[in-house]
């Protein structure tokens, strides 16, 4: 499965979200033969969980999928650019790949503000791939925040 194809997955989760309320951001795992093995969708709201991104969620299933922690060789699709909490965990997880579709000049760790998955002071990096279906993963944020805030957060996504 391409990138595209893997972002339209999460895509579909993000969507899902906004049913519990939650920011609409989806992501999914998939094997470097491009076999889904984990997706998530935000459930912060759904869950009371402070931990419940997308990205957590759909390393979780992976690993669960996989039977192990170390997703050596995967790639991880999302539809905003993770938070340091979520590159973290990518790391930690040994992903190989980030493809990502909106960047998040607020809160994003893998090249915007931070740069957590390419630090070498870490034991572990990851490739990043941005701007997959950037203007369609932004608009599904947009259209979100234009009925919680004045001015949404990812201009120009």
């Amino acid at each position: 499965m391409d990138d595209d194809a893997l972002v339209g997955l999460a895509l579909e989760q993000a969507r899902a979200a906004m049913a519990t309320g939650d920011v609409p951001v989806g992501a999914v795992v998939a094997t470097a033969s491009g076999e889904v093995v984990g997706v998530g969708r935000n459930a912060r709201e759904a869950t009371g969980d402070p931990t419940a991104h997308a990205e957590v969620l759909a390393l979780r299933a992976a690993a669960a999928v996989l039977g192990t922690w170390r997703l050596d060789g995967c790639t991880l699709a999302v539809t905003l650019e993770p938070c340091t909490m979520c590159a973290g965990a990518a790391v930690l997880a040994r992903v190989a790949r980030i493809v990502l579709g909106a960047w998040d000049p607020k809160a994003g760790a893998t090249g915007s503000l931070w740069d957590v998955v390419r630090d070498r002071r870490l034991n572990h990096r990851i490739e990043v791939v941005p701007g997959v279906r950037a203007v369609e993963c932004g608009d599904v944020l947009r259209a979100f925040f234009a009925g919680h805030r004045a001015t949404p957060p990812w201009p120009g996504a």
